[in-house]
């Protein structure tokens, strides 16, 4: 199986087409955003990781996503793929992620203890409040 795509999101939506046919519709697809409150500051992303099994693939395997401030692992999530060859799935991975300073999380995304795809997501200062002219 492979990894065809990895993105924190806002929204998911799956709308079937003619046919056997599923579209898939991703809104709110980001790598940082504004912190909404003070540090420390408890976040809640939404992962979609997109995967492909080809023709000739077994249909079970394991998804593992470490999310890593630097060196440092802050939340894991493993959960089962069971994909019939030739098809294609998606897995929505949460976790509850603590910002302590504006930094870059990464998301750590591999099947089967193979190669992994790195997802970054960085939290910004929130924007300056301007003052109500009133």
């Amino acid at each position: 199986m492979d990894i065809l795509a990895a993105l924190f999101i806002d929204n998911i939506d799956l709308r079937p087409v003619a046919g056997p046919a599923t579209h898939i519709d991703l809104t709110g697809i980001k790598f940082s955003a504004a912190a909404d409150g003070p540090l420390p500051l408890k976040w809640n992303p939404h992962l979609v990781v997109l995967v492909r099994n080809p023709p000739d693939g077994k249909p079970n395997a394991a998804l593992e996503v470490v999310f890593r401030f630097g060196d440092e692992e802050v939340a894991r999530n493993a959960q089962p793929l069971m994909i019939e060859p030739g098809k294609f799935a998606y897995r929505l991975v949460q976790a509850e992620l603590e910002f302590t300073e504006y930094a870059t999380v990464e998301a750590h995304c591999r099947i089967d203890q193979g190669a992994a795809l790195v997802v970054p997501f960085t939290m910004l200062e929130p924007e300056p409040q301007t003052p109500d002219a009133g």
